[in-house]
């Protein structure tokens, strides 16, 4: 069989990834599958800007709001959910889009990434994350710089879940995470993948971003917040360490007043937004389509469709064996 054509958009936060997706989705008869790491979580609508229901009844939708906040949910279970619907997308005769800002998450599918299973001891990973209570997430994040430097300059300070599981592999194994990473070098990558990234010039973006975290407050996002941890969820599992989250929680604790939270997730969204365009600079292979009034977004959209039109008319390509590689 020969490879699926997949249309795959990326690009920093609040760049206007899903509004352009969905109008090439219509015009190609595509469906939309969310490449975002924390658009997956129930109960997490505004503060992850997941599509709207007026937006989802344009065009199908993949992978958004479908696993519980304190559900396990790892890039291994995306690649594999991804495959199967990607399938299903084409055997529909449909265009499956990938889109999202999660590098790692569009990097474990455009590069078909390999998962071998790593040891797993509940009493080990019970005894880190009691150490992360009690010594803070700091205290092991250097601690993992000195065993696996690598996995350290990849996994950022506040990133709980990756900090624990790099050091329950070393505990387990003797070896770095990074050493056990690696892409599919047997069955080869199944997707024939044309690679856009979107940007606009940095002053607009960043306005785009303090602008969107005002209309997701004024929508409800403090409600969302409270909400959630009226069910019970716990602040310190990996879907509450979504940009924004634990400020508006720090609020309602009355640690910080709303204006001092709306300053501080603005400030961190932007750095995230940063850290998103330095990785997919980083890429080979992404064309960059970049727009500055709204005006110009017409003619993003018409050279995504062209590029959806020609992946469709290229012959299936045989499946190749992917190169060697470890995960970012």
């Amino acid at each position: 069989m020969g490879r699926i054509p997949l249309l795959v958009i990326g690009g920093p936060t609040a760049v206007g990834k899903t509004a352009i997706a969905i109008s090439v989705a219509e015009a190609v008869s595509g469906e939309i599958i969310n490449a975002d790491a924390m658009q997956i979580y129930r109960h997490m609508a505004i503060g992850t800007a997941q599509p709207t229901a007026a937006q989802r009844r344009r065009v199908s939708f993949h992978l958004v709001d479908f696993v519980d906040p304190d559900q396990p949910y790892s890039v291994a279970d995306f690649q594999r959910d991804v495959r199967q619907v990607v399938t299903e997308i084409a055997d529909r005769g449909h265009l499956p889009i990938l889109c999202g800002g999660t590098g790692l998450y569009v990097r474990a599918i455009v590069e078909g990434f390999r998962f071998p299973p790593r040891p797993t001891d509940p009493g080990v990973r019970r005894r880190l994350e009691t150490e992360l209570r009690d010594l803070g997430a700091p205290a092991l994040h250097e601690r993992l710089a000195t065993l696996d430097p690598t996995a350290a300059l990849r996994i950022h300070v506040h990133d709980h879940k990756r900090i624990v599981r790099a050091l329950e592999v070393w505990e387990l194994t003797g070896r770095p995470i990074t050493q056990q990473q690696t892409v599919d070098g047997e069955q080869g990558i199944p997707y024939n993948a044309a690679k856009f990234a979107v940007d606009r010039p940095r002053p607009a973006l960043y306005e785009a971003i303090d602008r969107r975290v005002n209309e997701m407050l004024a929508a409800g996002w403090v409600d969302e917040a409270r909400q959630l941890l009226g069910k019970g969820y716990s602040p310190a599992l990996q879907s509450m360490q979504a940009l924004g989250y634990g400020l508006l929680f720090r609020h309602l604790k009355g640690e910080l007043d709303l204006g001092e939270a709306t300053l501080l997730i603005q400030r961190d969204t932007r750095r995230l937004a940063k850290r998103q365009l330095t990785w997919f600079r980083r890429q080979a292979g992404f064309t960059w389509l970049s727009w500055t009034h709204e005006a110009e977004i017409p003619q993003v959209v018409e050279r995504l469709v062209t590029a959806a039109q020609d992946l469709r008319r290229v012959a299936p390509e045989a499946p190749t064996p992917a190169g060697s590689g470890d995960l970012r």
